[in-house]
């Protein structure tokens, strides 16, 4: 007779083998090929484990974990860092002890697997754009509610006039967009954000009105990681369900659905960090970089004030990290 199953022993040597796997690919060991699928966005000629190197190339965040989306029964959805430990009895004790004050907590990081099973629709994931140094590898702005179409577009063309490379995606819900610009390399989260808000304001300049309405946050969303935190997340694109809706796909500058997402994405070019200030110099018509809005909080919603100056910052009580 075969021994019982063992759900918690299954667990326990899926979370070894993703960590196996996950510093093996840290140092660039090619352990094995991703399982082939006619689903994975068939139409590019690129085999499957290119693209899940192009994507993972150019939406680079924190490895070491992933947040994952959950649904309930009662209709409730979000996002949590996947964790070993979830739901095992003696060990999971949510809802009674929050993720976050768990000391049984046992993060997975990202693998080759793990991408492969969100573009193929197994589950739906997302990126914690903020490393650990306060760098990041990729800067994007989120647009929702009503106007998010006309403003999407017209902070692409603000990109265009300013030669910012920008990748339009809509967004999973189908009803906003997020503008995707990546970088050669890790740069400054607080350089990231400068760009971002820079562009914003250009933006609103361009369109003659005080506030892009539809404008939600930039990702990353701090210039500085939370003490024992991981930052804001933001949900990855060309997830296979999201794509059946028409949604989490990139799009032309008229929102037209890109034939072959996969050539798209291999053409797209990536900002150099070089770049970055004199963009912002010219976006905000020769202001200093450092003079520049700064959108300091996740609910703040007028990027068109002006910040503290510098000097009044360094007298002034310390903000908190």
């Amino acid at each position: 007779m075969a021994a019982p199953y063992d759900q918690n022993e299954l667990q326990r040597v899926r979370v070894q083998n993703a960590r196996l796997i996950g510093l093996l690919e840290s140092h660039g060991i090619d352990w094995r090929a991703v399982e082939p699928s006619s689903d994975l966005i068939a139409t590019s000629s690129l085999t499957v484990e290119k693209k899940v190197a192009l994507f993972r190339r150019l939406f680079q965040g924190r490895t070491d974990v992933y947040p994952i989306r959950w649904e309930s029964r009662a209709g409730r959805s979000g996002y949590t860092p996947a964790c070993g430990n979830e739901w095992k009895v003696g060990i999971c004790e949510k809802p009674r002890i929050k993720c976050a004050e768990c000391t049984r907590r046992q993060l997975i990081p990202v693998t080759d697997q793990t991408i492969y099973d969100h573009l193929a629709g197994h589950h739906t994931i997302g990126v914690y754009p903020l490393l650990e140094d306060d760098s990041c590898h990729l800067l994007a702005v989120d647009f929702d509610k009503a106007d998010w179409r006309e403003d999407a577009q017209a902070f692409v063309q603000s990109c265009r006039e300013l030669d910012v490379p920008v990748a339009l995606e809509i967004s999973r819900s189908g009803n906003g967009a997020h503008a995707w610009i990546f970088f050669s390399r890790r740069v400054a989260a607080r350089d990231a954000r400068q760009l971002g808000t820079a562009l914003i304001s250009h933006t609103c300049a361009r369109k003659r009105q005080l506030e892009l309405a539809s404008y939600d946050r930039l990702f990353p969303n701090q210039d500085t990681l939370p003490k024992g935190g991981v930052g804001n997340l933001i949900a990855l694109p060309l997830q296979r369900s999201a794509r059946e809706r028409g949604a989490s796909i990139f799009v032309d500058d008229e929102l037209q659905p890109i034939p072959d997402q996969w050539a798209y994405l291999a053409s797209i070019k990536r900002m150099e960090p070089h770049d970055i200030e004199p963009v912002i110099m010219r976006a905000t018509s020769g202001s200093h970089p450092l003079d520049v809005t700064f959108v300091t909080d996740e609910d703040l919603r007028e990027p068109w004030n002006r910040p503290v100056r510098m000097e009044q910052r360094l007298s002034g009580p310390m903000p908190e990290s």
